[in-house]
């Protein structure tokens, strides 16, 4: 029996995130799509019986799942300086940075380590991860340069600006992700909008007042008379700092209900929303893969971004793209054709239908079990 061995540390951490929704995704349909002879088999942090029974519990089928003898933030540090912590040789797939990343001399048997690098954050944006989040992303990134057999990245765009900062060779795959299987209509889809409060039409985006997101100019664009007086609904949180987007709002002289954050939506009522909204607007300035674009398009929504390569290449031209702001301090330019496209695809019926069948179409270029085949192709290379 060959054995895969997967790193599902995000599935027990507080935070929640694409990290963690696409562990447990892609470490699913690793498991559904084993090849004859082959199985999974988790390792995690050294964390409580009942985390490991719930890290069971989320992941049917899978094999042993073993703890390691450090807490998470001890693991990191520890893989962070080279420390043989880890499991049993072999196969070993982290959905993140976070592995047993050391000279393959140093581990009896047979090894090949594959990792995952999301974003490049750490490198153009370090200010939204942080002082320790940028040290160790770089850290570890020096770690992966040096000592794994592959790096998955989520599109060429991600690959394109890694090579800028470090010689991978030819050890990049690209590998995407998808929507969560959870986001669904649920039966009580109705219910739900009630509870709600939507509105009959409205703009839909999802992200936080962080300047790399771009909600201040897409605010500021619903207070231009194009977008003819729609509502805007954001899901995710409304302040980060001192900066939230009713005070941008506020400051833009929109009224309470033409900007409304709905917070942290669980899958059944995001699903709602994406459902009944009339257009979704990312206007994000920096992404390494865009899955909220990928969710609209499930949809069926139209969709207006910015031309961020990363969003550029997963819409594949099933989009409305606006040039982004030279900088995230002066988006006057790009509030302006913000308002612009938003005005466009509300004014002209045949082009919002028409990248609304873009959308759909686009929506089934991406699968998790195609993910999966790709990562466990990668192994076989290996």
């Amino acid at each position: 029996m060959t054995t895969l061995r997967v790193i599902v540390d995000e599935l027990v951490t507080d935070e929640p995130g694409g990290a963690r929704r696409y562990t447990e995704e892609l470490t699913r349909q690793l498991i559904a799509t084993a090849p004859p002879g082959c199985d999974v088999e988790a390792l995690v942090s050294n964390v409580s019986d009942e985390q490991l029974q719930t890290l069971r519990d989320r992941l049917p089928g899978v094999g042993a799942v073993t703890r390691l003898p450090l807490a998470h933030r001890e693991l990191a540090l520890a893989w962070q300086s080279g420390l043989s912590v880890g499991g049993p040789p072999g196969m070993l797939h982290a959905p993140t940075l976070l592995a047993p990343l050391r000279r393959h001399s140093q581990l009896n048997g047979h090894q090949q380590v594959a990792v995952t690098i999301h974003d490049t954050l750490a490198w153009t944006h370090p200010d939204d991860l942080g002082t320790g989040a940028t040290l160790w992303t770089k850290a570890m990134a020096k770690r992966a340069r040096k000592h794994a057999d592959a790096v998955v990245v989520p599109t060429h765009a991600v690959a394109n600006r890694l090579a800028e900062v470090m010689d991978l060779g030819d050890r990049v795959r690209v590998i995407g992700g998808a929507p969560a299987t959870s986001l669904r209509l649920p039966p009580d889809a109705d219910e739900r909008a009630e509870r709600l409060g939507l509105p009959e039409r409205y703009v839909l985006t999802l992200g936080t007042v962080e300047p790399r997101k771009g909600l201040a100019p897409l605010i500021r664009a619903i207070a231009r008379p194009e977008t003819q007086g729609i509502p805007l609904l954001i899901a995710g949180p409304d302040r980060v700092g001192e900066r939230s987007a009713t005070g941008v709002a506020a400051a833009a002289g929109l009224p309470e209900d033409r900007v409304r954050p709905l917070g942290r939506l669980e899958d059944a009522d995001l699903a709602v929303v994406l459902d009944r909204a009339t257009l979704f607007v990312y206007p994000s300035l920096a992404e390494g893969f865009g899955l909220p674009i990928v969710e609209a398009f499930k949809f069926g929504l139209p969709v207006i971004h910015s031309d961020d390569p990363a969003l550029v290449e997963v819409a594949a031209g099933a989009s409305l793209v606006v040039e982004r702001a030279a900088s995230s301090t002066d988006d006057a330019a790009y509030t302006d054709r913000l308002a612009a496209a938003i005005g466009r695809v509300l004014s002209d019926g045949q082009l919002s239908a028409r990248l609304g069948v873009l959308a759909s179409d686009r929506a089934r270029a991406f699968s998790w079990r195609d993910s999966a085949e790709r990562v466990w192709q990668l192994h076989a290379d290996l």
